[in-house]
């Protein structure tokens, strides 16, 4: 169990970055999603004993992490954001230099780096030193350094960027089986990267956490308030200063526009049944109680019905 009490996190100039942030953590995934600049990056920090918060308590079985880390980090598998190699070295002796510094002996080591390679599919590239891969590879190593010791407590940052599809279904599908029995936060500003992984996703903003709940109680805090309506291209920038737009698509007829209302913005729109991107940028943006309701008043649109 770990537990992240009261954090709060102000850097050097005045930055705030973590505002009185509370969260408790047990075994499962936490998909945690935000804009960039939300915070998330600096709440793994601290949550992994990387940085030290201004204010607040990181408790790991109840014992504090932030004064005493090292039994923490004896059970921690972290992959941040900017992770860096080694570019002379090749991945499988970059990672027996990261299991020495784990405290995993050369025996257990050897047989555990090459079925970690095989898992993230660098098993052909082993030869390559570090500094001919590619962003992609790089991440990949970065996500087999992770699963050196058999970490309880994972926490990944941005785990997917460089990945193609396929990688991101793969390392997805790897974090939700790792969960069954361990604490898994996996963090993003991509819906997608938790939507169909994560049954706990917290949402933050401005360094604060603004919603935490499972996937169906985000979408029901906008049930009934996502429409569809076809526009003028003319009025795209009204509808996007009035409303939460999530999606627009250019068509031959017009722009189609898929917005957030708790109210129908027009007679002609179409109520959708909401996605969690809907719910996501309605919390993000504060507007899950959604926006002025009023309408266009007079303005032409839309250009014909959904």
């Amino acid at each position: 169990m770990l537990d992240l009490v009261n954090l709060t996190k102000v850097y050097k100039g005045g930055k705030q970055a973590v505002t009185d942030l509370t969260m408790r953590l047990e075994p499962g995934m936490i998909g945690l999603l935000g804009p960039n600049g939300a915070g998330k990056s600096s709440l793994m920090r601290i949550a992994s004993t990387v940085t030290r918060p201004t204010s607040g308590q990181v408790l790991f079985h109840g014992e504090d992490a932030v004064a005493k880390p090292n039994a923490l980090r004896r059970s921690l598998g972290y992959l941040p954001q900017d992770f860096g190699v080694y570019p002379n070295l090749t991945s499988r002796e970059f990672l027996r230099y990261l299991a020495a510094a784990k405290g995993v002996s050369a025996k257990s080591a050897k047989a555990r780096i090459d079925e970690l390679l095989e898992l993230v599919n660098l098993t052909e590239a082993v030869k390559r030193p570090l500094g001919k891969y590619s962003g992609g590879m790089l991440r990949r190593v970065g996500i087999a350094q992770v699963l050196l010791a058999d970490p309880q407590v994972i926490i990944v940052d941005e785990p997917t960027a460089g990945l193609d599809p396929e990688e991101r279904v793969r390392f997805r599908n790897l974090l939700s089986d790792l969960a069954a029995d361990k604490v898994v936060m996996l963090s993003t500003h991509i819906v997608s990267d938790v939507e169909s992984v994560a049954s706990d996703i917290a949402v933050m903003a401005g360094g604060r956490l603004r919603r935490r709940g499972t996937p169906e109680d985000l979408l029901r805090s906008v049930s009934g308030q996502v429409w569809e309506m076809l526009v003028d291209p003319a009025s795209v920038p009204t509808v996007q200063a009035r409303y939460t737009v999530s999606r627009l698509v250019r068509t031959t007829e017009g722009v189609r526009v898929r917005l957030l209302s708790p109210q129908s913005p027009h007679q002609d729109a179409v109520q959708l049944t909401p996605d969690l991107e809907d719910a996501y940028l309605a919390i993000i943006r504060g507007s899950a109680e959604g926006p002025d309701p009023r309408g266009f008043g007079e303005r032409p649109f839309p250009a014909r019905a959904v």
